[in-house]
C-alpha cells in the first residue's frame, strides 16, 4: 500500500512539473523556432539539395525511403542546432548589426544555457536517427558535428569561414554515399568539391550583405577578402562549380536530362551576377537566396535523369 502511495506521489510530482514546463516554455515555442531558422529555411534548403544530389548519385536513383528519411529529417535537424550554436557565438555581436540585432538571444527571450540545450537536444535525435545507418556514415556524422561546431568561430580568425561552411554543407554528400554502399568513392568526393565551391561563391554573396558592419566589428569574410574583387571571384567560383558537376561524367554516364540541369542552373548563376552587379544589400541577398533554385533545378534534372533511364 505504501508503495502505491509513493508512486500516486511521484506521478503526481510529475504532472505538476509538466504543467510547469508547459507554462513556461509553450508561449515562447515561437522563439526557439526562431533561433533554429525554421522561418526561414532557406539554409534547409541549401543543405538539402547537396544531400539529395549525393544520395542519388550513390544509388544511381532511388535511394529508399529509410535512407531518404534519415538524410532530410537530419538536414533539418543539424541545421537548426548549427543555427542555434551560431547565435550563441555571435551573440555579442549580432546586436551591433541591423539584419540580426533583433534574434531571440540579443533580446534575451532565450538564455545562453536554454540555448545549449536546445542544440544538443536537436543533435542527439540526428544521431540517433544516423545509428540506423552503418559505422562508416557514424564516424562521419560525428566529424560533421565537429565542422559545424567549429565554423561560427571562424570569421575571428580567418578570412574563408566560407571555406568551412562549405565543408558543414557538404558533408551530406560523402556520408550519402557511406550509408548507400558503406564506401567513399571518387564520384562522391567530386561532388563535394563542388558543393564546397558553389557554397563559397554563395555565401560571399551573403557575406556582401553584413560586409560594411563585418569591417566595423572587426570580423572576417571571403567578401571582405575579395574586396572590389567580389564579383569576379564569384564568377570563377561558380564556373568551377558548373564544370566539376560537369565532371561526374567521367566517372558515371549522365545525358540530357542532367546536363539540362546543369544548363538551367548556369542560366540562374548568370542571373545571380545580374543582381550583385552594383553591391546592393537587398540584391545581394537576393542573389544569395536564389541558389535555392540552383539547388533544385540540378536535382530535378538529377532525379529525371536516373527515372527516364
Amino acid at each position: 500500500m505504501k508503495t502505491f502511495d509513493r508512486l500516486l506521489t511521484t506521478a503526481a510530482q510529475l504532472t505538476r512539473q509538466i504543467r510547469q514546463l508547459q507554462q513556461e516554455y509553450l508561449p515562447r515555442m515561437p522563439y526557439f523556432a526562431e533561433l533554429a531558422r525554421l522561418d526561414k529555411p532557406i539554409g534547409i534548403y541549401l543543405l538539402l539539395w547537396p544531400t539529395l544530389w549525393g544520395l542519388w548519385f550513390a544509388a544511381e536513383g532511388w535511394p529508399g525511403f529509410h535512407l531518404l528519411f534519415v538524410f532530410v529529417m537530419g538536414v533539418v535537424l543539424m541545421r537548426s542546432a548549427g543555427c542555434v550554436i551560431n547565435d550563441v557565438a555571435d551573440r555579442n555581436f549580432d546586436g551591433q548589426v541591423k539584419r540580426t540585432l533583433n534574434r531571440p538571444l540579443v533580446t534575451q527571450q532565450v538564455t545562453v544555457r536554454e540555448a545549449l540545450l536546445f542544440s544538443a537536444s536537436l543533435t542527439c535525435v540526428a544521431f540517433l536517427l544516423v545509428l540506423t545507418t552503418n559505422a562508416l556514415t557514424i564516424w562521419l556524422s560525428i566529424a560533421a558535428v565537429a565542422i559545424a561546431s567549429c565554423y561560427p568561430f571562424m570569421k575571428r580568425y580567418t578570412y574563408l569561414p566560407q571555406v568551412v561552411l562549405g565543408v558543414a554543407f557538404s558533408w551530406g554528400i560523402p556520408m550519402s554515399f557511406a550509408a548507400y554502399s558503406g564506401e567513399v568513392p571518387n564520384l562522391a568526393w567530386l561532388v563535394f568539391t563542388a558543393t564546397v565551391v558553389w557554397t563559397v561563391a554563395y555565401d560571399t554573396e551573403y557575406a556582401m550583405v553584413d560586409r560594411d558592419d563585418d569591417i566595423k566589428l572587426g570580423l572576417k569574410s571571403t567578401a571582405i577578402l575579395f574586396g572590389d574583387l567580389d564579383r569576379l571571384m564569384i564568377g570563377i567560383l561558380q564556373l568551377i562549380f558548373i564544370v566539376t558537376l560537369w565532371a561526374a561524367n567521367q566517372l558515371i554516364p549522365l545525358g540530357l536530362w542532367f546536363h539540362c540541369g546543369l544548363a538551367g542552373a548556369v542560366v540562374l548563376l548568370t542571373y545571380q551576377q545580374y543582381l550583385i552587379r552594383e553591391r546592393k544589400r537587398e540584391e545581394c541577398f537576393t542573389a544569395f537566396l536564389n541558389n535555392h533554385l540552383v539547388g533544385l533545378i540540378i536535382f530535378a534534372g538529377l532525379l529525371l535523369e536516373f527515372l527516364l533511364r
